[in-house]
């Protein structure tokens, strides 16, 4: 197995991406804990990965500053001299390798303009944009679809990493435990077993892939009825009134769950529970992460692609039409067909083998 001393990865965004990688990312420290690893990645993830032992040093990727530096031509010339500076930068750091998580046309610019020896990326099946162009090492993916967690320990394979997935949890700072046990330990009555973390949001960009609030209602219901569950919601960004309404449409007590300023303070809130419920979004992978079972709500996204890193039970309806990538889709029948029965059926089945 050869050496490395530095290592450069490449996983831009988005939050939920960011997450699906730290696994196979950690595992390279597991196998070369003497190496240097650096992660280039955009802002909304750079807290996170900050957070995380292994990781030596993030760099920041400004997208969005250069995006509207170049709209003008006085913001064109600076941008311009801000990527030159940041590519020299970039060079002076002589990478030993670079592994390309991403797959897409400025990834594939940023491992080449690295002057890496070896860049390893997808090959032209597995990647967008003609990143493969950019890669010296391609990794064949399996033809059956995977998750995405799995390709990402596939990449490893360039690199001569035959790695399965394992626990590789979140690693969550000191300064998070400590706020997030401050929360519960003032809670009262306290959290009780089984103790169900309901996320029923998603980013404003992907509310077609929420469920409805109605039956989000119902289910937490049926949770403490007929379980005596202690249901708690999350909320993240935007959220917050979402969650509330969906509070005041019920019938019965629930918690409303502390705010949380990073996904890592989310995580630890998460590992306080015995279930997650909700859709297919970064803060599900959170739970994952935490070794937190999870029941995934699925509407328009793919099941196998979006898969959950342990245990987990999908609940998902196909009415012909999905997965798809339809972000207008006003009808959501794919959702819509998702029963109360259905969400909870599959909630008993988890937490009889799990709790």
């Amino acid at each position: 197995m050869e050496d490395y001393n530095r290592i450069l990865v490449l996983r831009l965004s988005a939050v939920g991406d960011v997450i699906r990688t730290l696994p196979a990312v950690k595992a390279i420290k597991t196998h070369y804990p003497s190496a240097s690893i650096t992660w280039i990645v955009e802002e909304p993830s750079k807290a996170l990965v900050e957070s995380q032992p292994g990781i030596d040093e993030v760099i920041l990727f400004p997208r969005q500053r250069w995006s509207e530096g170049i709209q003008s031509l006085k913001g064109w010339w600076r941008t311009i001299g801000e990527v030159r500076t940041f590519i020299q930068s970039l060079r002076r750091k002589k990478f030993d390798l670079v592994l390309d998580f991403h797959g897409i046309l400025k990834s594939g610019l940023l491992s080449f303009l690295s002057g890496s020896p070896q860049r390893i990326g997808f090959d032209r099946r597995s990647s967008k944009e003609g990143n493969f162009l950019f890669s010296n090492i391609k990794v064949k993916l399996p033809e059956e679809r995977i998750s995405r967690f799995k390709k990402n320990f596939n990449l490893l394979k360039g690199m001569g990493l035959e790695v399965q997935p394992e626990d590789y949890p979140l690693f969550i700072p000191a300064e998070d435990r400590g706020y997030v046990n401050s929360f519960f330990n003032q809670l009262f009555p306290p959290l009780k077993s089984p103790s169900i973390a309901i996320h029923p949001g998603t980013s404003p960009k992907t509310t077609y892939k929420r469920w409805l609030p109605d039956q989000y209602a119902r289910l937490a219901d049926r949770l403490i009825r007929e379980m005596d569950a202690t249901v708690l919601f999350t909320w993240g960004p935007g959220e917050l009134e979402w969650v509330k309404m969906i509070q005041r449409r019920m019938k019965e007590s629930s918690i409303l769950g502390p705010h949380t300023i990073s996904l890592t303070q989310l995580g630890e809130v998460y590992r306080h529970c015995d279930l997650y419920i909700g859709g297919d979004t970064g803060p599900m992978h959170i739970a994952s992460l935490m070794g937190t079972p999870v029941v995934v709500i699925y509407g328009p996204t793919d099941p196998v692609l979006n898969e959950p890193f342990g245990p987990h039970k999908k609940v998902i309806k196909n009415v012909g039409c999905n997965p798809c990538r339809d972000r207008s889709c006003k009808r959501l029948k794919c959702l819509e067909e998702i029963t109360v029965d259905d969400v909870f059926k599959a909630t008993r089945e988890v937490l009889s083998i799990t709790v």
